[in-house]
């Protein structure tokens, strides 16, 4: 008589929850019983939201749809649903207590950072931001403090010098696949690898809004180009004003060897087509692909970042 399949209860909505769906679909010894994920009306709190009801569907997993975790019928709607491990990937909200406790041990989150470092929020803007050479998935046991509970799983790998967030953000769901690949079959046989964090090398990264990917336009190209890439796409962008247009810029690049220009910081020294050079504290940056709520560029020796 064979062993009995293990019952996952999966919450998340977005891409990296729609690649554990991928992964149970996959996986021997497993049977996924409920997908806890948001309404459709809530989808906005998620950049990179997606619709999970026709994987849970293909899956055989009822699903619910909440706005609050730690909600009383949340709660025991995961509770009746009797699950080995509960797995939490992609959702933005604590889980308290009173979740934990539904399976004190057994609940498992993804972190798109090396843990110890960068516990918190926005890590893979963070990542980006920061220079980091290298970084790695980690799947962990969650406890009840912030990303510090024991490493189940990780996966490290090179962030290349001009890496965008839309490409992070893929490194990171390949990673998290392969590692849901080898987990699985291990959790399934009752296996379960914990190693502790070490807190000599603890960080942690505060939260991140839209308005965050405000460009100062004092800081100098190379600051400005990594701000670009860290809140591209699937995030809100890097933004300026343009007079009392807005301006999203998606793609960037600092321009090397070009000629001296006496310009403010912000101001457009040249035009060719659609493609926009602007000075900068230090060095000129060259706008590659924007989009603007007027669907015009800004006129030359415009001066972004102002509001008039």
């Amino acid at each position: 008589m064979g062993q009995q399949a293990k019952r996952a209860v999966v919450v998340g909505a977005v891409g990296s929850t729609e690649v554990v769906l991928d992964a149970f679909a996959e996986a021997k010894g497993w049977e996924v019983v409920l997908v806890v994920t948001l309404p459709q009306e809530l989808s906005s709190r998620h950049s990179d939201f997606v619709d999970l009801g026709p994987q849970a569907e293909a899956l055989g997993a009822e699903i619910l749809r909440t706005g609050k975790t730690n909600d009383p019928e949340t709660l025991a709607a995961i509770r009746e649903a009797r699950p080995d491990y509960i797995f939490v990937v992609g959702w933005s909200q604590l889980c308290g207590s009173d979740f934990l406790a539904i399976r004190p041990g057994k609940v498992i989150g993804y972190h798109p950072a090396a843990l110890p470092r960068l516990r918190g929020r926005a890590a893979l803007p963070w990542t980006i931001l920061l220079d980091e050479k290298i970084t790695a998935g980690s799947l962990f046991w969650m406890e009840e403090g912030t990303d510090d509970g024991d490493i189940l799983a990780q996966s490290y790998f090179h962030l290349a010098p001009d890496e965008t967030a839309a490409q992070l953000y893929e490194k990171h769901m390949m990673a998290l696949r392969e590692m849901l690949d080898q987990s699985l079959p291990l959790l399934a046989e009752d296996i379960e690898p914990r190693r502790v964090q070490d807190e000599r090398y603890a960080t942690w990264a505060a939260k991140r809004t839209a308005r965050d990917g405000l460009i100062d336009w004092k800081d100098d190209a190379v600051a400005v180009d990594r701000l670009v890439r860290a809140v591209g796409r699937p995030y809100p962008g890097a933004f300026t004003n343009a007079g009392e247009d807005r301006l999203v810029i998606w793609k960037c690049e600092p321009v090397s060897g070009a000629r001296l220009h006496h310009a403010g910081p912000g101001q457009v020294v040249e035009r060719d087509g659609d493609t926009l050079t602007v000075q900068t504290g230090s060095g000129l940056l060259r706008l590659l692909e924007w989009e603007s709520d007027s669907g015009k560029p800004p006129r030359m020796h415009a001066i972004l970042g102002r509001g008039d």
